[in-house]
């Protein structure tokens, strides 16, 4: 039978977050990460970005680059490490440098490593033993001063005389490729290219003979003011056309005169509408004329164009402009297979020359002794590489495979962005998200405020999942400002969005149906005096526009209407007055310690399935889902309970005052001499009523209940009565 990942390799365990975890450490835990059950980890997948952590760490471990990390990826990073340090234990201690006895030599990519770590500070004219995360972090300073560096590139540097060192920039300036130096250079495929590009464009400048060119050294120009008027002519001629098939047709192919006439202002500014008309007075014989009778908006380009086609010429006829139009055509044909245009701005006598030395060998030999380079600087990125992991490493581990760094007082967690100030509180659960998800987010249990954060200053901006789990939640609506400062500092406008909301305390969810009925009581009072005082509204309106009008008509007395009202306000009263006799006889004799057990059981019976539900919630709190949102597989859950959260959520706390306002202080008495009041009457209305349903049924009550009804007793009868009772029995019949 194949045995299990845990039974290879001696494990240790301890309770982190409400799980049995895998405990890291040592190097060796380290070095067996392939051997723990998957089952195990608590991470499965985590994303590379909005993470607190050194993104090229992150880039380096995700080797596929598909911006996840998996445990694959973890185990092969782990293998590799501990394989090249000669002490994994090295790696707990997150070292930023390594000495040169750190690096196991026995092993053939070690000793590489080692060798390049020795090249690295050469290249950077340091003496030491032992090679920093600083030495490597700058490619450009490494390989400042090498010849060749192994990316296949060479830059004038790396010619060895002044001629091979200006065809390179020369090269450069068409196309070029950033050297890891810093500067531009060249590869072999843009050598390749810019040789052919200047032996095609000197061929193409040599198939361009004498005949080519039917207007000489002017035919560009000429093709070019050809091209400005070809369209206006070719329509010019077609109007001549239409006339000689009808002369009919004659005034709607001419200038429109009412279109003209329409132009308000400066005809001069009006060159655009004007330039829409014909280019001459169409006529039967196809004759456009060159110097006079021509639309004035084209008069200089149609001069311009017979100056270089037609210089001696005052008209031209259709078989003269097809004429012109068919002496291009060679010159259209040779323009339409050019190439090496790239190289153009050399000038011709520039590529003749370059064609002629032809460094081209030479430039290609160069690139290949920089590419024989190309082990040796790989392996001077692998030290910067094996640094950066030596240094970051187990961290990753503790936010990956145990999830130690949340649970830690003294550290944060990778995925905690920052801190989030609102309504008198701080919270540093805040993780990065995409946006609300409230369908998974509530599977967490947790009160998250899902917020947009935004800073003008620094142009950045993201959403965040702050996750609230200490404090009340009276203040808190969307659309609400905030703060956000993330690990570095910056403060960014935060912005509720969305709200998940989930218990988060048992003291708040024991106050929480008292705070429900006393909302629902003032809306219902608020929606009554808005009624009112709509309708009181109306009737003085009414009244005053009456009035207005001098149509007032006498209201007489109605006594019968103020006898029902004060009938109905005494009614009131005497139910009120009743309820409060009730209450009193309730509490005539009770005990004080009675009046606690009545005032428990009153505020048990309200507050306790509140509060066992939320109780319920917060033992269950789930980081998990949350995560889920930033793109992270979490494997086991991770529970935040109620002594946990308080660290997370910080309220604010106020020393005690010595001066009070007076006014306020009495304002404060009266408040709670009111709540107190009501109080009492509630809680004894409410025993009352328990009294007189728990009575019926034989169970016995602490206290004597009122009862308005003197014939039925609720309450046990007292002793004598009891004794009298057998002598009812012996009555004759006839009495009974």
């Amino acid at each position: 039978m194949k045995k299990k990942a845990t039974e290879t390799y001696p494990w240790s365990f301890a309770s982190v977050g409400g799980t049995v975890r895998v405990n890291i450490r040592s190097g060796q835990d380290i070095a067996h990460l392939g051997e723990l059950d998957r089952k195990l980890w608590t991470v499965l997948s985590c994303p590379t970005t909005n993470l607190e952590f050194d993104e090229k760490t992150l880039k380096l471990i995700d080797t596929d680059g598909d911006g996840k990390i998996r445990v694959d990826e973890v185990i092969k990073t782990a293998q590799w490490l501990t394989r090249i340090l000669k002490d994994p234990e090295i790696l707990l201690k997150e070292p930023e440098e390594l000495k040169f006895e750190d690096f196991n030599a026995d092993d053939a990519d070690g000793a590489r490593l080692l060798s390049s770590a020795k090249q690295i500070l050469q290249n950077l004219k340091l003496e030491k033993e032992s090679i920093a995360l600083e030495d490597t972090a700058d490619n450009v300073k490494i390989f400042a001063d090498t010849k060749f560096n192994g990316d296949g590139i060479i830059t004038p540097a790396t010619a060895g005389d002044e001629a091979t060192a200006k065809l390179i920039e020369t090269i450069a300036g068409i196309a070029s490729a950033t050297d890891r130096s810093g500067v531009p250079g060249i590869t072999a495929d843009q050598v390749e290219a810019f040789y052919t590009a200047c032996a095609d464009y000197s061929a193409w400048k040599a198939a361009g003979t004498a005949d080519v060119f039917p207007f000489g050294d002017k035919t560009a120009d000429a093709l070019a003011a050809v091209e400005a008027v070809k369209a206006k002519i070719a329509d010019y001629f077609m109007r001549c056309h239409l006339v000689g098939f009808d002369s009919a047709i004659s005034g709607a192919v001419d200038v429109s005169v009412d279109k003209i006439a329409a132009i308000e202002g400066n005809l001069a500014d009006a060159a655009g509408k004007i330039a829409e008309e014909p280019l001459a007075k169409p006529t039967a014989d196809a004759v456009l004329p060159l110097t006079e009778g021509l639309n004035p908006a084209w008069k200089a380009a149609i001069e311009a164009m017979a100056a270089l086609v037609a210089p001696k010429k005052k008209t031209l006829t259709e078989a003269d402009w097809n004429d012109i139009l068919g002496k291009f055509a060679p010159y259209c044909a040779w323009m339409g297979a050019k190439k090496g245009a790239e190289v153009e701005g050399l000038g011709l006598e520039a590529v003749e020359a370059i064609l002629k030395e032809d460094k081209k060998a030479a430039l290609l030999e160069l690139i290949a002794k920089d590419k024989a380079e190309e082990a040796n600087a790989l392996s001077i990125e692998e030290v910067d590489k094996l640094l950066r992991l030596s240094h970051n490493f187990y961290r990753f581990l503790n936010n990956y495979v145990v999830l130690a760094d949340f649970y830690a007082p003294d550290k944060k967690a990778i995925f905690q962005a920052g801190r989030l100030y609102i309504d008198q509180r701080s919270t540093d659960l805040c993780i990065k998200v995409a946006g609300p998800a409230a369908e998974i987010a509530s599977l967490s249990g947790m009160y998250i405020l899902y917020c947009a954060c935004k800073s003008d200053k620094l142009g950045k901006s993201f959403n965040i999942a702050a996750v609230l789990t200490d404090g009340d939640v009276d203040g808190l609506r969307v659309g609400k400002n905030a703060v956000f400062y993330d690990r570095e500092g910056n403060d960014y406008t935060a912005q509720v969005t969305a709200i998940v909301e989930n218990p988060i305390s048992v003291r708040q969810a024991f106050w929480s149906p008292y705070k429900k009925v006393a909302r629902m009581i003032s809306d219902r009072i608020d929606k009554k005096a808005a009624e009112k005082n709509e309708k009181s509204m109306a009737g003085l309106t009414t009244a005053t526009n009456t009035a207005a009008d001098g149509k007032a008509p006498a209201v007489p007395f109605d006594i019968a209407k103020f006898a029902g009202i004060f009938a109905a306000v005494g009614m009131a009263l005497g139910l009120i007055g009743a309820a409060l006799a009730g209450v009193i006889a309730a509490l005539k004799g009770i005990t004080w310690w009675q009046v606690l057990i009545i005032i428990a059981v009153v505020m048990l019976l309200i507050s306790g399935p509140s509060m066992f539900i939320a109780w319920r919630k917060l033992k269950k709190r789930d980081l998990g889902p949350v995560l889920n949102t930033n793109g992270w597989a979490v494997n086991a859950k991770s529970l935040v309970n109620v002594k946990f959260g308080k660290t997370l959520t910080s309220l604010a706390k106020f020393p005690k005052l010595t001066a009070v306002d007076p006014e306020a202080k009495k304002k404060a008495a009266r408040r709670t001499f009111w709540s107190c009041f009501c109080g009492i009457i509630i809680v004894a209305a409410v025993a009352l009523w328990l009294c007189n349903v728990l009575a019926p049924i034989g169970i016995k009550s602490p206290l004597k209940c009122y009862n308005p009804d003197p014939v039925e007793e609720c309450c046990e009868a007292p002793a004598e009565a009891s004794e009298e009772a057998p002598a009812a029995a012996e009555l004759p019949a006839e009495a009974e």
